[in-house]
């Protein structure tokens, strides 16, 4: 199915996720000049920031400021997360092109990250849906730790099937599986990509968000590509992590799958210097080394 399509389109996450369970606080200036690199390295489709309880995630308490300074050049989007109606009521003052809706596919880490159990999250997910498309803006619902739960463990496909029974009735223009704790493998991701295309309604665009903690993240994009996938949630550097997920770390360093996908034919629209260079600047800003392999080990061939 690759050779069928020689693209993808990789969802920029660092600004939100790549940011939200970090110790580093960055000031909005740095956030506001992460995502104009971003953009300059070819990004169009970018998750800015999150509208959730400051007092849960300190690192998005800036989220509508954020918002208000972002440029706005035409063909790009800017996605925001939203848990609640609050949340949407601040994404859709703030000028959101898209919402991410989060349904935990466990009870334990759902009522965790939320405060609510999977079937409440499902019934508030229509109702964000809704309003979402009654004001003309794109929503995706993801699925979290549809792969895994840190507390409940294995997650059946069974389960997985009902829960996305229940988010395709909310009606999102996309649904997402996310592997919150990187516990996926490829063989899973063929088997869920295929049951989220039974069950959502067809032409219903399906993407995967995928974590890197285990190292199985960028095979576990090549599955997806190879199950029908055209978008892929990835951030810069690998930074990232759930502030609810014990040992949580990024999604898969949105450069080495540029490299990945370069070598294979598959184009992503981003330019992998710009990328890795924006690595080492979000290196410098957090005080850290990031996981991403593309900026220690370098592109091949060597330029």
């Amino acid at each position: 199915m690759i050779s069928a399509s020689r693209t993808v389109e990789i969802v920029e996450m660092a600004p939100r996720d790549g940011l939200q369970n970090e110790a580093t606080l960055l000031p909005t200036a740095d956030k506001v000049e992460l995502v104009e690199r971003a953009i300059a390295a070819g990004a169009r489709r970018i998750e800015a920031t999150s509208f959730v309880n400051p007092a849960r995630v300190p690192q998005m308490a800036d989220a509508d400021d954020v918002m208000a300074a972002l440029p706005r050049p035409d063909g790009v989007r800017y996605a925001g997360l939203v848990m609640n109606e609050r949340g949407l009521d601040r994404a859709l003052a703030g000028g959101v092109d898209e919402v991410d809706v989060v349904v935990v596919a466990t009870d334990t880490f759902c009522r965790r990250n939320q405060g609510v159990s999977t079937a409440e999250a499902a019934t508030l997910a229509a109702t964000l849906v809704e309003r979402a498309r009654a004001a003309g803006v794109f929503s995706t619902v993801t699925v979290a730790a549809a792969f895994g739960c840190p507390f409940e463990g294995e997650v059946s496909e069974q389960r997985l099937r009902e829960v996305l029974g229940r988010v395709a009735d909310a009606g999102p223009d996309e649904v997402s599986l996310a592997d919150t704790i990187g516990v996926a493998v490829p063989p899973q991701v063929t088997a869920r990509v295929r049951i989220a295309a039974e069950v959502v309604p067809a032409g219903t665009p399906l993407r995967l968000h995928l974590h890197d903690t285990r190292h199985t993240g960028v095979a576990n994009a090549v599955a997806g590509l190879e199950a029908g996938v055209r978008a892929l949630d990835a951030s810069i550097g690998g930074a990232g992590g759930c502030p609810f997920a014990p040992n949580a770390t990024g999604n898969v360093a949105t450069e080495d799958l540029v490299y990945l996908f370069d070598r294979m034919g598959v184009a992503t629209g981003l330019d992998l210097a710009a990328t890795t260079a924006t690595t080492t600047w979000l290196e410098e800003r957090l005080g850290k080394q990031l996981p991403g392999a593309l900026l220690r080990a370098g592109g091949f061939p060597a330029t």
